[in-house]
């Protein structure tokens, strides 16, 4: 089975917005090699070229060879099926199929922050780079970035120093690593954190790889922290993908005329971020200021009779206390229309409150 779902991503001309319609029609990436060029043209989406992609590559002997490089380095593969996917990651469409994971980070942490910024940092961008992710720390997140220079290196750095888990997506396949001089980092990550790609071993790291592998760093957090950044860097496309994502942006404010905050002061200009000076502005808006228990049970009256569906919700929120929509969907399995739906019946019920950042608690 695995060779045929590693073979479905390295079919020329079908990405994984396509890979997913036909698992959807044929009903498993087995079934879509063994379908007939006939019946996937019926697939509606499915032109006449991709169709033929997949009738005549031959992509499993190159899959059976990814496997052996899987199993000798203990890789773990999170097809987008199983219930090991990263949970955030699923409601994004255009998440992909397979990831590749090394290491011993939660993909499914309570609070994950996504750092991007720069990778010509300044001292100043370093400076509020260690001082957010320390004063975030009383908070154990997984710290999400890229392991590139700059920002994203900082942010590794500081959360291995805070003794805080962190995973770099990569632009390119576990068979090696860069920037090289990360090498030493990176083998500190697995040990407290790990390295995550969608990219086969032997995939250079192309320059269009790039913008791919910073929508896995937007969907993949709560919260994405843009450090610093051009008025046209990487760190904006991805904040761009985390608003589509609807996640939580936050930018740190910086001098006005500097090139390395242009990127920053706009995202924050144009309402696209909130202004982040402290890990306090976070907490806040995230809600996560408000996760401290009371020691005191409390009971909630019911006006009236809840709906199971309703009742799951409620008991999700009773149990956990302030939670974030997205912990929600993956908690209750239901869709995020359908969670944000019954949330809002919950709300007008006067049984829940929606909080900063997405959150929603029972109700004072």
């Amino acid at each position: 089975m695995l060779n045929y779902q590693i073979a479905l991503t390295l079919i020329p001309g079908i990405g994984d917005v396509t890979a997913k319609k036909l698992v959807a029609y044929c009903g498993s990436a087995e079934a879509v090699f063994r379908e007939k060029k006939s019946t996937l043209l019926r697939i509606p989406g499915i032109g006449k070229a991709s169709a033929e992609s997949v009738a005549k590559h031959d992509v499993l002997k190159r899959a059976e060879e990814e496997i052996r490089f899987i199993q000798k380095h203990r890789i773990k593969c999170l097809y987008y099926l199983s219930k090991e996917y990263p949970a955030r990651l699923k409601n994004c469409i255009d998440s992909p199929v397979m990831l590749y994971f090394i290491g011993n980070a939660d993909l499914n942490h309570p609070r994950i922050i996504s750092v991007v910024g720069t990778r010509k940092a300044t001292p100043y961008g370093k400076l509020m780079c260690e001082k957010l992710i320390t004063e975030l720390g009383d908070l154990r997140p997984l710290v999400l970035s890229g392991l590139a220079y700059g920002i994203d290196t900082c942010a590794h750095r500081e959360a291995l120093r805070a003794g805080l888990p962190t995973t770099g997506v990569l632009a390119h396949g576990l068979d090696r690593i860069y920037p090289h001089q990360n090498k030493t980092l990176a083998a500190r990550m697995t040990e407290q954190g790990g390295l995550l790609t969608d990219f086969v071993s032997g995939t250079n790291p192309d320059r269009e790889n790039f913008p791919k592998r910073n929508r896995i760093i937007a969907g993949l957090c709560d919260a994405l922290l843009v450090v610093e950044s051009a008025i046209s860097g990487g760190a904006l496309i991805t904040a761009n993908i985390a608003n589509s994502y609807n996640r939580d942006v936050f930018a740190v404010p910086g001098k006005v005329g500097d090139p390395f905050s242009e990127g920053c002061n706009f995202l924050i200009k144009t309402n696209k971020a909130a202004l982040a000076a402290s890990g306090d502005d976070i907490k806040y808006l995230m809600g996560w200021d408000t996760d401290k228990p009371s020691g005191k049970s409390r009971q909630t009256k019911l006006f009236r009779e809840l709906t199971p569906e309703e009742e799951k919700v409620f008991g999700i929120l009773r149990e956990n206390g302030n939670t974030c929509i997205d912990s929600i969907v993956m908690s209750s399995g239901f869709s995020p229309t359908k969670t944000a739906s019954l949330l809002l019946n919950l709300e007008f019920e006067g049984l829940v409150q929606s909080l900063p950042g997405k959150v929603y608690g029972l109700s004072r």
